[in-house]
């Protein structure tokens, strides 16, 4: 594809992305969930988890996009573009069931979705399994996160709760893949520094 045209459609996809209009390929596991009865105070914080996990898929996208541009082999930008159409269908749920709590996406999707292109853009220069490897490393945290998500949710908030579980359920699936195509474990402080980014992303998010 000629420069100008692919920058177009990356720059389109980026704008999709961010603004929350992505389309999900398959249907939202909220449709089969009851409706929940949510004070306000459980409504503000179920929007805030959600925004968190939106802005995760955010970075997801912005991730597998590098990597699969910059991957070496061809089984390992399939999976990348594979692995992409599942968190794209995650972005799509998590905006929906915002625009459901009546709130809205994070302001800062776009410094979250260019520091992520970035970022996913180092690892794949690094090399095929260390991108793997990163992968790997990001969806054990992202595992880890959303299961304390599930503990954090309201119990009457099924909706949200039914994402969560499918999202954790893929995000296991995407760090298994990443593991047999040859990634492995990260060293101890390269771990501690992607929990702390962590850290900060989830604490603004949950509000902004």
């Amino acid at each position: 594809m000629p420069f100008l045209d692919q920058a177009i459609t990356d720059f389109d996809n980026a704008l999709r992305v961010i603004t929350g209009q992505a389309s999900a390929s398959r249907p939202s596991p909220a449709l089969q969930a009851p409706d929940g009865v949510l004070d306000a105070a459980e409504q503000r914080h179920s929007a805030g988890l959600m925004r968190i996990n939106h802005v995760g898929e955010v970075c997801a996208q912005a991730l597998y996009d590098a990597q699969g541009r910059f991957a070496q082999g061809s089984p390992i930008k399939q999976q990348f573009a594979e692995a992409g159409r599942e968190e794209e269908d995650h972005l799509a749920w998590t905006a929906e069931r915002l625009r459901q709590l009546g709130s809205r996406v994070s302001l800062l999707n776009p410094l979250w979705y260019a520091g992520s292109y970035a970022l996913g853009t180092l690892a794949a220069r690094l090399g095929d399994t260390r991108s793997l490897s990163f992968v790997s490393e990001t969806e054990r945290q992202v595992e880890k996160h959303l299961n304390s998500h599930l503990e954090q949710l309201p119990l009457q908030d099924a909706k949200s709760r039914a994402i969560v579980e499918q999202m954790r359920d893929d995000e296991i699936a995407h760090g298994e893949a990443a593991r047999s195509l040859g990634g492995v474990e990260m060293p101890l402080p390269a771990q501690k520094a992607m929990q702390a980014m962590s850290k900060v992303m989830t604490t603004v998010a949950y509000y902004i």
